[in-house]
């Protein structure tokens, strides 16, 4: 018993989510692109890249998938992970209802639209 008090002590000390490893930092500075997406939410859609929020979207759910397996779990690494997913999709969600409506628009007022693309492209 006082053989394992020191190994338990320094469990305790030096846990596996502590300041001076790579499982605290990681989800950190991770949330630096989770804000950068959400920031986005206030952008029009034309300026939106459907790459930039594939890769949001692809990244968040593998690694919040991985996050989940490895040893030790990162708990805070998963939950950003998950938010950064959460902003690709629904950037993607806005980049495809606005590539709906401008289709739809296209349908109804063919007229209209050709006047809007030749005004943009000028």
């Amino acid at each position: 018993m006082a053989a394992q008090a020191p190994a338990q002590a320094a469990k305790v000390l030096n846990p596996a989510l502590n300041p001076r490893t790579v499982h605290f930092w990681a989800p950190v500075l991770k949330w630096g692109l989770v804000i950068a997406g959400a920031s986005d939410f206030y952008r029009p859609v034309e300026s939106l890249s459907i790459t930039q929020n594939v890769a949001l979207f692809c990244t968040g759910t593998i690694w919040t998938r991985w996050c989940l397996i490895i040893q030790p779990k990162n708990i805070p690494l998963a939950a950003v992970n998950f938010f950064l997913a959460g902003v690709g999709s629904v950037q993607l969600g806005r980049i495809g209802l606005h590539y709906q409506n401008l289709k739809k628009q296209e349908k109804e007022h063919p007229v209209m639209s050709e006047i809007s693309k030749k005004a943009t492209s000028t």
